[in-house]
């Protein structure tokens, strides 16, 4: 069990290695934010597994109960930040889903 735990703790590492790289790179602060939630959500189960592999399950649930409501609310905040100063609207030249409902309006 250990074993099974140690590798899905290391698979978890290289995938919140990729989601923070894609915040990185991210072309819109769309990407930056779902990219820090998906980290956050990650980190929550990685620290679930540590509280198994170190038999303290009940700490470890508990902090990452904490953690998981911090990032949640974190997220919401930015959201909310950048939809009201700079606006999470598509970037020139890209079509988001209501640019494109409202170009089938004008054209009906």
């Amino acid at each position: 069990m250990e074993t099974f735990l140690l590798y899905s703790g290391m698979a978890l590492v290289l995938i919140m290695i990729m989601s923070m790289y894609r915040g990185i790179v991210g072309p819109t602060v769309l990407d930056r934010i779902i990219s820090v939630n998906a980290v956050g959500s990650k980190t929550v189960v990685l620290l679930i597994i540590i509280g198994f592999l170190f038999g303290r399950e009940d700490m470890f649930v508990d902090i990452a109960l904490a953690y998981a409501m911090l990032n949640f609310i974190a997220v919401l905040a930015a959201a909310k930040y950048f939809y009201k100063r700079r606006g999470l609207q598509s970037e020139p030249g890209q079509n988001s889903l209501s640019s494109l409902s409202e170009e089938k309006e004008r054209r009906a």
